[in-house]
C-alpha cells in the first residue's frame, strides 16, 4: 500500500499550465499522468504509453535521471495525485555542486558532471544577471575537488573582457595538481602573449583572418600558400622553382592577346617585384651576332608592336620545368607574415591581373588587409621564434611548469577588436577540433571551448557560403563524437547561430528582459514555456533556471558568489556620485 504524502511547502515545475513535478528537500514527485510529457520534454524521448499504471511506471523508470524509489499519492491544493517518487539526493562523487534552492534552506543542487560536460551547454542572461559569476563558480567548484581531481580536463576559455584571471589564478593553492594558464592580447602586459605560428594556418584560416567576402578571393590564398614555400626561402635549391613560376607568369602575359603596352607593363611589374639572379630585367638574351637585355626585348616600335615577341617567348620557355609542382604546405615549413605577403603579392599578379580587372580588385582588398596586419601590433600574435608542429603547439598550450598539465587555459581577447577576436576564436576552435578529429584515441582527451559573449563569434555569418561550413556549427553537430564540446555564454541569444544553439543539451538561464531574446529562447530551447519565461523576467541576480540532461528536473538555482570573483562588478553609483555633506 502506497503512503499518502501531504506537502505543506512545495516547488512546482509547470509546462503548458500543467503541474508536472514537485520538489521537496528529500524527494522529487512526478505525477503519473504527466510523466510522459515531462520525460518527452526533458529527455527528448517520445514515450507512447500503455494504459495501466504498472506499465507506465516501468517506462518512466527506465528513462528517468535519478533513483526511482517507488510511487506515492501526493496531496497538493486539495487534489490527490499518483506520483513517482525519486530521490532528491546530492552525490559528491557524481554531482558538481552549483548552488542551493532559493526556496528550501540547505538543499544543495548539483548537476551530473558527465551529462553536463559530455554535451554542449549554453548560459544566457542580461548584463548583471550573474553569468560570469556562475561560470567562475562552476569551474572553481570543479577544480576544488580534492578526492576526484579532474587532472585531465582541458578547458579553453575565450575571455572577452579579461574577467576570469582573478577568479582562476589561485586554483592551484587549494589543489596543487590543478594548473591555470593565462594568455593575453595585451602586447604591453607581463602575462604571456598569445602567439600562434602563421604556418599552422591553412587556406580557411587565412580566409577568416583576412575577412574573405567572396568565393573568388579563395584561389589567391591557395596560390599564396603554395608560393610561400618558395618565396619564403633563400636556398639555392629553390632557384629552379622561382624561375619556373616567374616564367609561367610572363608567358601567360605574353599570350594574353592584350595590347603590347599592357604586356610590357605587366612583365615589368612582375620582374620588378620578383626576380632571380638568372631571370630579371637585366638578364642577357643571346642572339646570333648580338646580345640584348631582357628589358630591351620589351621595347615597342613606332607601330606599337613588340618586335622581339617570338624571341622573348623562346627565351622564357627555357626556364620552364614540368617536373616541378607547387604543393600546399604541409605545416612543416616555417615562414613569417612578411614571407606570406611576398607570396601573396606574386599570387595577386599572376592570378589577379592575368584573370580580370574585377578579380584583381576583389583580391587586392585582401592584400591591403594583410599589409595592414603586418604593420600593426596584431602581427606580434603570429611571431614565433622556433619551428613547431601543430601537435607540439597544442601540447604546449596544455603544458604547465615542471612538466605538469594545465587544465584551464584562459585567452584574454579584450585587447583586440571584435573582428580580430572572432577570427582568433574560429582559428583556435578549428585547430582543436581538427586535432581531436585526427586523434586515433578520439575522446581520450576531451576539449571544452567556452566562449564568453558568444553572440560576437557564433553567428549566422558568411562562412557557409565562402568556406562551405561554419566551424562552431560543425563542432556542435560533430564535436561530441570527437570529444570537443562548446559552451556558449551570451546576453543576446537571438544573435547566435540557430544550428549551434539547437545542439546544446544543458541550459542555465538567468534574468532576461529583451522580448526578441526571450522569444528566440522559446523557439529554440526545449522545455521553455510561458510560465518559465515569466520566471525568467523576474529572476534575481545570481538565480537561474537550470534544465537539460544534467538535471533530474528543471530546477531553480541560487548560485553562490565565486571566491575570488571575476572582475565584472557593476558600477556603484551611490558611492561614486554622492558626497555626504557635513
Amino acid at each position: 500500500m502506497r503512503k499518502l504524502i501531504k506537502l505543506d511547502k512545495i516547488y512546482d515545475i509547470k509546462f503548458d499550465s500543467k503541474i508536472h513535478s514537485f520538489l521537496s528537500p528529500e524527494h522529487i514527485y512526478i505525477p503519473i499522468e504527466n510523466g510522459f510529457d515531462l520525460l518527452k520534454k526533458q529527455n527528448s524521448k517520445v514515450l507512447m504509453g500503455e494504459a495501466i499504471l504498472e506499465n507506465k511506471l516501468k517506462k518512466i523508470k527506465s528513462s528517468i535521471s535519478g533513483k526511482v524509489i517507488g510511487t506515492s499519492k501526493l496531496i497538493c491544493d486539495g487534489v490527490e495525485k499518483e506520483c513517482i517518487v525519486i530521490e532528491n539526493n546530492y552525490e559528491e562523487d557524481r554531482h558538481l555542486y552549483i548552488g542551493e534552492s532559493p526556496i528550501y534552506e540547505n538543499v544543495k543542487i548539483g548537476m551530473d558532471v558527465n551529462s553536463f560536460f559530455s554535451n554542449h551547454f549554453a548560459i544566457f542572461g542580461s548584463t548583471g544577471s550573474g553569468k560570469s559569476c556562475s561560470i567562475a563558480r562552476i569551474f572553481q567548484n570543479l577544480f576544488s575537488k580534492e578526492k576526484m581531481i579532474p587532472y585531465r580536463a582541458s578547458i579553453f576559455v575565450f575571455d572577452a573582457y579579461g574577467e576570469y584571471h582573478n577568479a582562476f589564478k589561485d586554483l592551484h593553492k587549494k589543489v596543487p595538481e590543478i594548473n591555470f594558464k593565462a594568455y593575453t592580447t595585451n602586447v604591453n602586459s607581463d602575462t604571456e602573449l598569445l602567439r600562434i605560428p602563421i604556418w599552422l594556418l591553412d587556406t580557411d584560416d587565412i580566409a577568416i583572418l583576412l575577412g574573405v567576402e567572396k568565393p573568388s578571393q579563395i584561389p589567391i590564398i591557395e596560390k599564396a600558400l603554395k608560393l610561400v614555400t618558395i618565396f619564403g626561402r633563400e636556398e639555392s635549391v629553390v632557384l629552379k622553382h622561382k624561375n619556373d613560376i616567374i616564367a609561367r607568369a610572363i608567358l601567360e602575359i605574353l599570350s594574353s592577346g592584350r595590347q603590347s603596352t599592357q604586356i610590357r607593363d605587366q612583365i615589368f611589374s612582375v620582374l620588378t617585384r620578383y626576380n632571380t639572379s638568372e631571370l630579371n630585367l637585366e638578364t642577357k638574351v643571346f642572339q646570333p651576332g648580338y646580345v640584348r637585355s631582357l628589358k630591351q626585348c620589351l621595347l615597342i616600335d613606332s607601330s606599337g608592336k613588340m618586335r622581339e615577341m617570338e624571341l622573348l617567348v623562346s627565351f622564357i620557355e627555357k626556364f620552364l620545368d614540368d617536373s616541378l609542382e607547387l604543393k600546399m604546405p604541409d605545416k612543416s615549413f616555417k615562414y613569417t607574415l612578411k614571407d606570406l605577403k611576398e607570396a601573396f603579392d606574386f599570387a595577386l599578379i599572376s592570378e589577379g591581373i592575368l584573370k580580370s580587372d574585377k578579380i584583381f580588385d576583389e583580391v587586392n582588398t585582401l592584400k591591403v588587409r594583410l599589409h595592414s596586419l603586418i604593420n600593426s601590433d596584431y602581427s606580434k600574435f603570429f611571431e614565433y621564434d622556433n619551428f613547431i608542429t601543430e601537435e607540439a603547439y597544442i601540447k604546449e598550450l596544455l603544458s604547465a611548469p615542471n612538466n605538469r598539465k594545465a587544465q584551464l587555459i584562459n585567452f584574454n581577447i579584450n585587447y583586440v577588436d571584435d573582428r580580430f577576436a572572432k577570427a582568433l576564436t574560429k582559428i583556435y576552435s578549428k585547430m582543436l577540433f581538427n586535432y581531436s578529429k585526427d586523434n586515433d584515441q578520439k575522446t581520450s582527451l576531451p576539449f571544452h571551448i567556452v566562449l564568453e559573449e558568444a553572440h560576437r563569434y557564433v553567428q549566422n555569418d558568411n562562412d557557409i557560403n565562402i568556406l562551405g561550413y561554419n566551424i562552431f556549427d560543425r563542432i556542435t553537430k560533430e564535436g561530441r563524437k570527437y570529444g570537443v564540446m562548446l559552451g556558449l555564454i551570451s546576453q543576446r541569444p537571438s544573435e547566435l547561430s540557430e544550428t549551434s544553439l539547437s545542439q546544446c543539451s544543458n541550459f542555465l538561464i538567468f534574468k532576461m528582459l529583451h522580448p526578441k531574446d526571450i522569444s528566440y529562447i522559446q523557439e529554440m530551447v526545449p522545455n521553455i514555456t510561458t510560465e518559465t519565461v515569466e520566471k525568467i523576467r523576474i529572476l534575481q541576480p545570481g538565480n537561474c533556471i537550470a534544465f537539460g540532461s544534467a538535471f533530474k528536473i528543471p530546477v531553480l538555482v541560487k548560485f553562490e558568489m565565486p571566491s575570488p570573483a571575476p572582475t565584472s562588478e557593476s558600477c556603484d553609483i551611490t558611492n561614486t556620485w554622492f558626497l555626504e555633506k557635513e
